[in-house]
């Protein structure tokens, strides 16, 4: 018979989660995870929920038995944004639509995009003016912002595209009242936030319907994502999508190729102010183009503060898991990498910031998800690994930052794992007219 999954009584659930459970999961799932173990179920009066927190049952969810599973609610509340892109949609256009995009992707691109963000990379880098504080998060989003611009678009679109910036912002703030009973009836209501976040999406969606106008009536190549989509649109006989859906997949190539890179950018700078030892050591390896160490910097920092911090899906029939756990049809099943990362049994001293721990054997399979796992394994990850290493090869290899004094920087659990609030750091010349020729960027990863 299949077993039923335990978990804590409703009253406590809503002792530990009201009024907006999203934001409170990771300190609920923490608690609850060392009171009932790595898989309980819990409940809120509008929606029940299964937490797996065991890498052979979330392969089991993402790959094995994916088909059972759709995709959750959360997914669901973003398309108010980015429509009908990967992340968002459902079999059979999701699998058609990646095969599309597939392109952009493709190793060679990788390379070419890799020369903008060198470009970018260290024009930001060239403007850090020393001791002068700076909101590293602020910065690190207009540098990616920049940066998904130009190798999407073909352009610096940057300054008409921070209509993405207020829209992304709105999104993740109203989104974990999204998640509840009201956040329906908000989404209709001629609330302030609602109004602004229309007109945010109004203006974005001007932008990028233009650019795909434009380059319509183009036929020169420019090497970026848009052009990669046009060409693919014009030669897939199965599936030829529309502007709209084009739409919807620049949108969430946009979203996700700068929020959670800017995201990673952060917590790395963040991570390295407190670990002197660890950044002296990364400077050097950017010096001298270590690629291999950076690349361990990178894995570490998605460890500790993996931007997609939770990964949910929701079953569309009843389920026995492969441990012969039940789960009934319509439950919200999720995993959160942000406590599965760190699982002692997996990484020894789990809250540490130690990148040399992956210079020993891999963890098993998914105990170490950060761009997901299975069929719907971030398309990107090659693209924001190569664009977080060269950003921080370049800036390590001139500065050292310092995290103000007293600063209090905490999580925001929202749609991705930013901080709560700016990020106040100085930039700190390493060596006095050290050249920046020595330092090849591109190398790394």
């Amino acid at each position: 018979m299949p077993n039923k999954i335990l978990g804590p009584s409703r009253w406590t659930t809503l002792r530990g989660l009201v009024p907006v459970p999203f934001k409170r999961f990771p300190g609920f799932l923490t608690e609850m995870t060392a009171r009932y173990g790595n898989l309980f179920a819990f409940a809120l009066p509008w929606r029940s929920y299964v937490f797996v927190n065991e890498p052979a049952l979330i392969k089991d969810i993402l790959v094995t038995q994916q088909h059972a599973f759709s995709k959750s609610l959360g997914t669901r509340v973003l398309r108010l944004l980015l429509g009908e892109g990967l992340l968002t949609s459902e079999d059979p256009l999701h699998r058609q639509m990646r095969r599309i995009v597939q392109p952009a992707f493709h190793r060679e691109r990788i390379a070419e995009y890799a020369r903008i963000m060198e470009r970018d990379a260290a024009d930001f880098r060239d403007r850090l003016v020393p001791g002068a504080q700076f909101d590293a998060h602020a910065a690190m989003t207009e540098l990616t912002l920049r940066i998904a611009t130009e190798t999407l678009f073909g352009s610096d679109e940057s300054a008409a595209a921070a209509a993405v910036a207020d829209a992304l912002r709105l999104m993740m703030t109203e989104f974990p009242a999204m998640l509840t009973p009201i956040g329906a009836l908000r989404q209709r209501l001629p609330l302030r936030n609602t109004r602004r976040f229309w007109r945010a999406r109004q203006m974005l969606d001007a932008i990028i319907y233009g650019l795909i106008a434009r380059r319509r009536s183009d036929a020169a190549h420019r090497g970026d994502a848009l052009s990669m989509l046009l060409e693919s649109q014009e030669a897939e006989r199965e599936h030829r999508p529309s502007d709209e859906q084009i739409r919807d997949e620049i949108m969430t190539l946009f979203m996700a190729g700068h929020e959670t890179t800017a995201n990673a950018l952060t917590w790395a700078i963040y991570l390295l102010a407190q670990h002197p030892a660890v950044d002296e050591r990364a400077a050097t390896a950017a010096r001298a183009g270590d690629a291999a160490y950076i690349e361990r910097v990178v894995k570490e920092v998605l460890r500790l503060y993996p931007p997609a911090w939770i990964i949910g899906r929701e079953s569309v029939r009843d389920v026995t898991l492969v441990d012969g756990s039940f789960i009934p049809q319509g439950m919200t099943v999720f995993a959160a990498p942000l406590l599965l990362h760190r699982r002692a049994e997996y990484f020894a001293n789990p809250h540490a910031f130690n990148p040399d721990r992956w210079l020993g054997p891999d963890p098993p399979p998914f105990a170490y998800v950060p761009f997901g796992g299975g069929a719907r394994r971030c398309i990107g990850e090659e693209f924001a690994l190569r664009e977080t290493a060269i950003v921080l090869s370049a800036l390590l290899a001139r500065y050292r930052f310092e995290l103000q004094p007293n600063a209090r920087v905490e999580i925001a659990p929202l749609v991705t794992l930013r901080p709560a609030g700016p990020v106040p750091m100085r930039a700190m010349e390493r060596l006095a007219g050290f050249s920046m020729e020595k330092v090849d960027v591109g190398s790394s990863i």
